[in-house]
């Protein structure tokens, strides 16, 4: 099995962010305005793109959305590689606070790299969500 992070572009994020986190939406539902400004990440296993994320940098900080891995490849440690080279490649870049949208079941998964839940919560299409962040 060989494994390849790279850089991609936008339009190949959309169908595995459509397919883990909103099948039951249109595709342009996982379509952000900014997507052509952000940096996007794919992880692929024996070429095939299987695990995508996007960063959006503002000075010093940074946020990464739409991260998500295909079901049949999850709880195999490719999502973990794949957040572990973007912490990197942004704290690479400079960035001193990196924070997400994390969905209230997700947390214990982002605790694993450092990033503790803020006071701020909120829902978005019925699910709820709270912002974590990492401070270098």
């Amino acid at each position: 099995m060989s494994m390849k992070i790279e850089q991609i572009a936008p339009h190949q994020t959309w169908s595995i962010r459509h397919k883990v986190m909103w099948p039951d939406r249109e595709l342009d539902y996982v379509k952000l305005p900014e997507d052509y400004a952000g940096v996007h990440f794919g992880l692929y296993v024996d070429d095939q793109l299987i695990s995508v994320v996007s960063a959006f940098e503002s000075g010093q900080e940074a946020q990464f959305r739409k991260f998500a891995t295909l079901e049949a490849h999850q709880g195999k440690g490719h999502g973990s590689k794949l957040l572990n080279y973007l912490l990197d490649w942004l704290g690479e870049q400079g960035a001193t606070r990196i924070w997400c949208n994390a969905r209230i079941e997700k947390c214990g998964f982002y605790e694993r790299f450092g990033m503790v839940k803020t006071d701020e919560t909120f829902q978005k299409g019925g699910k709820d969500y709270v912002v974590m962040e990492r401070v270098v």
